[in-house]
């Protein structure tokens, strides 16, 4: 059923009876798995995916997490720079100079300016929004 990822159900288990659980699930419900990495899984973005996203959560509370997921598009504004930045790294010449001495001098941002920009829906830097968004039962 899954064409890529995009809205899938992001689900993410923090204790091991939750992990149980979600483990116990994926198996009766293979065809509702788009992806599993042991203690997360992408369920499909169906109704299915929702209910046994929802079922986990209201059997386990706040030991599991849901999110909705969303592709990246890197021409959009919000990426731009990050986009641009890893491009040029990548295309760097020597493979073995470390990102923060490449960017020295450049116009390329540093890991610490990066990691204090926040990515935000509208391109801004100073929200708390992001692409995800926390889904609730009336999403």
């Amino acid at each position: 059923m899954s064409h890529g990822l995009e809205g899938t159900f992001l689900v993410v288990a923090d204790t091991p009876e939750a992990r149980q659980t979600l483990r116990n699930i994926c198996n009766a419900y293979e065809r509702a798995v788009a992806r599993r990495f042991g203690r997360a899984v992408l369920f499909e973005g169906t109704e299915l995916g929702a209910f046994l996203a929802f079922r986990l959560q209201i059997k386990h509370g706040t030991a599991v997490s849901i999110q909705r997921t969303v592709t990246v598009d890197e021409s959009r504004d919000r990426y731009r720079r990050a986009y641009e930045a890893a491009a040029a790294f990548e295309a760097r010449d020597h493979e073995s100079t470390p990102y923060p001495k490449f960017a020295t001098g450049t116009d390329h941002p540093m890991p610490a300016e990066m990691d204090e920009r926040e990515v935000t829906t509208d391109g801004t830097t100073d929200g708390d929004e992001t692409d995800d968004h926390r889904l609730t039962p009336t999403d």
